[in-house]
C-alpha cells in the first residue's frame, strides 16, 4: 500500500526521497525492521493473549528430559509469524506481482489449516487434532492452486539467453549493447533448475515428451503434480522439525535467507547474466516477501529461544513449508530442496525409516524393533542424553553449512 502511495507522490509531487521505494534493497530493509519490530513488541501481547485464553500446550510423556516443564507453554505461536510477514509485505510490495500474490494466498491458506488443527487439538480436547486426510488435502489444494498458477498465468516467465553467435553479431554490431540485449523475449517455460548438471537446467516436458513429442501439452499436469508433492512434503518436514526450542524458526530462517539470495539474483538481468543462471522477470519481487518473513522468524525466536515462552504450533509450522515450497517452485529451485532442506528430510526420513522398519520387524519377529531411540531425529539426540539447545544449535550449523553448498551448486556443473 505504502509503495502505491510514494509511487503516486512521486510522479505527481515529485517528493524528494520518495523514488527509494523503487529501489528492491530498500523496501525489503524497511520490510525487515517492521517484521522485527512487529513480531517482538506484539509478540508478548499475543502470548499474553494466548495464555488468558489459556491456550496451552498439552504435553504426552515421551520421556524427555524437561519435557514437563513445557507443560501449559502458549501455543499457536505461528499468528505472529503470519501477522509479522503480512503486515510489512502489504505495506511496501507490489500488490499486483502474481508472486507475491501465490505467497499471500499460501501463507493465509496454511495459517488456516494449521490453526483448524490447534484449535481442535486445544479445544475439542482431541490429541490428534485435524485428521491426517484433511490436511493433506488442504495440502494437494494449495499444490493445485500454487502449481495450476505458475504454469498458466501470463506473468509468469523466464528470459533465455540467445546462441553465442547472434550474441557475438550484436557486440560487433553494438559494442555498447546492455546484458538485456543478450536475451531473448520473455516466454512461459516449465524449465527449472537443477544442481550438479551441465547448463543447470532441466524441462519437465521431458519427463512425457520422450514417450511422444504430443504428449508436451499434458505438461501442465506433470508440473503441477510435482508442485503438490513438493508442498506436501515440505510443509510435513517443517512440522515434523517443530518439536524442540527454536529449531523450526532457526532452521527455516537460514532456508529462506537462502532462497531470498536465488530470488534476488535471478530477477536481476545483471546478476543472473554474470552467473549464468535463469532470469525469471519479476521474481526479485519475493525477496520483499522473504525479508519480512526472515524478519518474522528471528522476532518469534526471540520467545521460541530455549526455554520457549511460546510454541508456533501447527499454526506456524505447517505455514512456514508452505511457504519455503512455494517459494523454492517460483524461483525455479525447487531440486535444490533436498539439499537446501536436508534437515526437513533427514526429520522426515527418520519417521519413515524408524516406522517402516518397526513393522516390517514386528511382522517379520512379532516383535517391533526401532533405528533410532526414538523419532524424528532430534528426539533420538535428546534420548541419547544432548540438552537441547546443544541440539538446535548443531542442527543450526548444519544447516548453514547445507545453505553454503546449495549456493556453491549454482557454479558447480
Amino acid at each position: 500500500m505504502l509503495y502505491y502511495l510514494f509511487e503516486y507522490l512521486e510522479k505527481e509531487f515529485q517528493l524528494p526521497g520518495a523514488s527509494l521505494i523503487d529501489y528492491i534493497s530498500f523496501r525489503a530493509a524497511v520490510a525487515i525492521i517492521l517484521s522485527l519490530l512487529i513480531s517482538t513488541i506484539f509478540g508478548k501481547r499475543i502470548i499474553r493473549f494466548l495464555q488468558k485464553k489459556q491456550v496451552g500446550e498439552t504435553i504426552r510423556d515421551l520421556g524427555l528430559e524437561g519435557q514437563q516443564e513445557k507443560a501449559g507453554t502458549p501455543t499457536m505461536g505461528g499468528i505472529i509469524i503470519i501477522m509479522a510477514t503480512l503486515i510489512p509485505v502489504l505495506l511496501v510490495a507490489k500488490l499486483d506481482n502474481i508472486y507475491i500474490i501465490l505467497l499471500l494466498v499460501t501463507t493465509v491458506w496454511m495459517g488456516v489449516i494449521g490453526f483448524i488443527d490447534d484449535y481442535i487439538k486445544k479445544f475439542k480436547n482431541d490429541k490428534d487434532g485435524l485428521k491426517g486426510r484433511f490436511k493433506v488435502l488442504g495440502q494437494v489444494g494449495l499444490g493445485i492452486i500454487v502449481g495450476a498458477t505458475l504454469y498458466f498465468h501470463q506473468d509468469v516467465t523466464i528470459k533465455e539467453k540467445l546462441p553465442i553467435v547472434e550474441q557475438q553479431h550484436i557486440l560487433e554490431s553494438n559494442p555498447n549493447a546492455s546484458p538485456s540485449d543478450m536475451f531473448k523475449a520473455e516466454a512461459r517455460s516449465t524449465k527449472t533448475t537443477i544442481p550438479f548438471v551441465k547448463g543447470n537446467e532441466f524441462d519437465y516436458t521431458d519427463l512425457i515428451t520422450w514417450i511422444s513429442p504430443g504428449l508436451e501439452k499434458y505438461s501442465w499436469i506433470v508440473f503441477i503434480l510435482i508442485s503438490i508433492i513438493i508442498i506436501t512434503a515440505v510443509s510435513n518436514g517443517a512440522n515434523l522439525t517443530d518439536g524442540i526450542d527454536g529449531l523450526a524458526a532457526g532452521t527455516s530462517a537460514i532456508i529462506v535467507l537462502t532462497l531470498g539470495i536465488f530470488a534476488w539474483v535471478s530477477g536481476n538481468i545483471i546478476f543472473s547474466d554474470y552467473l549464468n543462471i535463469m532470469y525469471i522477470p519479476r521474481v526479485e519481487e519475493i525477496t520483499i516477501y522473504i525479508a519480512a518473513f526472515v524478519g518474522a522468524l528471528i522476532g518469534f525466536l526471540w520467545y521460541n529461544a530455549y526455554p520457549a515462552q511460546v510454541f508456533m504450533g501447527d499454526t506456524g509450522s505447517l505455514t512456514i513449508g508452505g511457504i519455503i515450497a512455494v517459494i523454492a517452485i517460483a524461483t525455479r529451485k525447487e531440486w535444490l530442496i533436498p539439499l537446501l532442506c536436508g534437515i526437513f528430510l533427514a526429520e522426515n526420513l527418520s519417521v519413515i525409516m524408524q516406522v517402516s522398519y518397526f513393522k516390517y520387524t514386528r511382522k517379520k519377529y512379532g516383535e517391533g524393533k526401532r533405528i533410532f531411540k526414538m523419532s524424528p531425529l532430534h528426539h533420538h539426540y535428546q534420548k541419547s542424553g544432548y540438552h537441547e539447545s546443544k541440539i538446535v544449535t548443531r542442527f543450526w550449523i548444519v544447516g548453514i553449512l547445507l545453505a553454503i553448498v546449495t549456493i556453491v551448486t549454482l557454479k558447480i556443473r
